[in-house]
C-alpha cells in the first residue's frame, strides 16, 4: 500500500509556512526559520511576517549546503524542552541550535513513532528486542522503550548519544543500551553472532562517517544493510521501519530491496510511501520516503 504520512495533533510543533527554500516552524514557544531545499515555491506569508515571528534564523556559510550560524533575537533560548504525547506515551525532547541547522528532532517522524509504539506493544515476545540504527537523539528509541521493549540504540556520534540519554531521562525512562559504533560493523558482527531482534529501525543518512572515520554512502551501503537486516529480524514476530531522506531515492527503490530480501518474513501489514509536513497555507513539504511492516495487527493510528 502506498501511503502519505504527516504529523498531526501535536500542540508543541507546527509548520507555519514554507517557500523560497526556507521553512518557518514553531517548536514549543519558539519560532525558527531554517533552509529547506524542497520548498521551491513562493512563501505564503509576507517576508515581514517571517521577520516578525522568527526568533532564530539559520544562515548558511558561503559555499556550504549545511553548515552555518544562527542569528538570535533577544529572549531566544539556546536549549529548551518540548512535550510529545500519544496514548500512554509521554515524552520530552531537549532541543538545541546546532551549527548544521538541525535542532535535535525531526517532527515529520510523528506517524512513525506512533507506529513503533503501537506495533511494539502488540509483539508476542516479551520484552521484544528492538535495534535502532543511525538513531540520532533517540525519539524512535524512546517510543519503543515506552512500549516496553528492550532497546539497543546505536549512533556513531558520542555527543548525539549523550543527547539521546538526556531525552530518555527527561521522559522518565531508563535502561536503553547505548552503542557508539559504525552501524555496518555492528550489524555484520551481530549477524555472525546469530543475534535476532523483533524490531529493526533504520534511519540512514545520505552520507556520513563512523567514529573511526568509516565512510557511509547511502547508495553504496544500503543494499548490504538491508540484506543483513533481514538476517537479524525475527521472521515470525517483528516490526520493521526504514526512512530515507536522500533526494532522488523513491519508494520503489525501498520496495524492491525489501521484497527481495525479506521474503521469509510474514508481512501482515506493510506500507511504502512518503512523509511530509503541511504548512498553514496547505502546501505539502516532502521530507523523505519510508517502508514499514509488522506481523502484528496494531490499532488504527492517525496518519492524515
Amino acid at each position: 500500500m502506498y501511503s502519505f504520512l504527516t504529523t498531526i495533533n501535536w500542540p508543541d510543533y507546527e509548520l507555519i509556512d514554507s517557500g523560497d527554500f526556507e521553512k518557518l516552524e514553531r517548536f514549543g514557544d519558539y519560532y525558527l526559520a531554517r533552509p529547506e531545499p524542497q520548498a521551491i515555491w513562493d512563501k505564503n506569508l509576507a517576508q515581514a511576517e517571517w521577520d516578525k515571528r522568527a526568533q532564530a534564523i539559520f544562515k548558511r556559510e558561503k559555499g556550504s549546503s549545511e553548515k552555518g550560524q544562527w542569528q538570535l533575537r533577544k529572549g531566544m533560548a539556546q536549549q529548551w524542552f518540548i512535550q510529545y504525547e500519544y496514548q500512554a506515551m509521554k515524552l520530552r525532547f531537549r532541543l538545541g541550535l546546532s551549527s548544521f541547522k538541525h535542532v535535535g528532532l525531526f517532527p515529520e517522524q510523528d506517524p512513525n513513532w506512533k507506529f513503533i509504539y503501537e506495533a511494539t506493544r502488540q509483539l508476542n515476545t516479551k520484552p521484544p528486542k528492538i535495534l535502532n540504527l543511525f538513531a540520532y537523539t533517540g525519539a524512535a528509541s524512546l517510543a519503543a522503550k515506552a512500549a516496553g521493549a528492550d532497546v539497543t540504540h546505536l549512533d556513531s556520534v558520542k555527543q548525539v548519544n549523550y543527547w539521546a540519554r538526556e531525552n530518555m531521562e527527561a521522559s522518565s525512562l531508563n535502561q536503553i543500551r547505548w552503542i557508539v559504533e559504525d552501524a555496518m560493523k555492528f550489524v555484520r558482527r551481530e549477524v555472525k553472532r546469530g543475534n535476532v531482534y523483533q524490531g529493526l529501525i533504520l534511519d540512514p543518512p545520505a552520507y556520513g562517517r563512523g567514529p573511526n572515520g568509516e565512510k557511509w554512502q547511502l547508495e553504496d551501503e544500503l543494499n548490504e544493510l538491508i540484506k543483513l537486516g533481514a538476517q537479524l529480524l525475527d521472521p515470525h514476530d517483528n516490526l520493521f521501519l526504514i526512512n530515507l531522506y536522500s533526494l532522488g531515492f523513491s519508494g520503489m527503490i525501498l520496495e524492491n530491496l525489501i521484497n527481495q530480501n525479506f521474503q521469509q518474513h510474514a508481512k501482515a501489514q506493510q506500507e511504502v510511501g512518503e512523509i511530509y509536513l503541511q504548512d498553514q497555507g496547505q502546501r505539502k513539504l516532502p521530507l523523505g520516503t519510508f517502508y514499514r511492516f509488522s506481523t502484528v495487527l496494531y490499532n488504527k493510528i492517525e496518519t492524515k
